[in-house]
């Protein structure tokens, strides 16, 4: 399978030499085509800074990112939001729809932007309006809609440019459990019907539990590796508290 995602040797520190802080430290790991790869971690752990250097919002101090055969350490100014609006798509935890569009048209925003033409807009819209059970609210502003039904648009607006990465910052952290279930659903079928490739971030070991292979950091390090492999949920699920236990007694920031 193709490599979407190789972090080398990345590290990341703040502030300066009288308080150096180092928020990475020297983690390397490949996320394949297709595959739906969790990192999970404690406050503070570096999980956070971790998506923020591969979404390109935040900068890597030294290392290197690879998506899709580009290094976007290299990349800059126009080249660099190119390449975020083209090949980047981009789940967050409160949603940041627009408060003045519809759903249909919060959707279609990023195809806009990217200048498909019309036709083909609407139909790729309703398609993943489709694939995600929101087809009967694309007329609906975000406040006359349920925060799970705009997580879900959400998903749709990140998924419907076909980016070859969907970065998700703990996407199920404003939904309540019901919800919270019927958007890992979604991004299960959208990795398994669609092929989308998802890298999660999360502290919830049930949501961890939808994914494939789980990244365990602590301290700016990989800690440890989990993979999903036969296990049915439930059992993934207990492995992960495993883990989270030998992570030093984090649980009540994971379930």
């Amino acid at each position: 399978m193709k490599d979407i995602l190789e972090v080398k040797n990345v590290e990341k520190y703040y502030g300066n030499k009288s308080n150096l802080t180092k928020a990475i430290d020297n983690i390397s790991f490949k996320v394949e085509e297709g595959e739906f790869v969790g990192i999970m971690g404690a406050s503070g752990s570096g999980k956070t800074t971790l998506l923020n250097c591969i979404s390109t919002i935040d900068r890597v101090t030294s290392g290197n990112i690879i998506i899709n055969g580009k290094d976007i350490t290299k990349l800059k100014g126009n080249n660099l939001n190119k390449f975020r609006r083209e090949e980047l798509g981009f789940i967050f935890q409160d949603f940041n729809l627009l408060d003045t569009l519809t759903a249909y048209e919060n959707i279609a925003l990023a195809l806009t932007i990217q200048k498909v033409n019309h036709k083909e807009i609407d139909s790729r819209v309703k398609d993943i309006a489709e694939k995600l059970g929101i087809n009967e609210i694309l007329d609906k502003y975000p406040y006359q809609i349920s925060g799970g039904q705009k997580q879900r648009v959400a998903s749709a607006r990140a998924i419907v440019t076909n980016p070859k990465l969907v970065l998700a910052d703990e996407p199920t952290g404003a939904l309540d459990s019901k919800s919270a279930r019927q958007l890992l659903e979604s991004f299960e079928s959208l990795n398994q019907k669609l092929g989308a490739t998802i890298l999660l971030v999360t502290h919830d070991a049930f949501t961890a539990s939808y994914t494939d292979r789980i990244i365990f950091i602590k301290d700016g390090k990989i800690f440890n590796e989990l993979e999903k492999g036969n296990s049915t949920r439930k059992e993934f699920f207990e492995k992960i508290i495993e883990v989270q236990t030998l992570l030093g007694g984090d649980l009540n920031d994971v379930i």
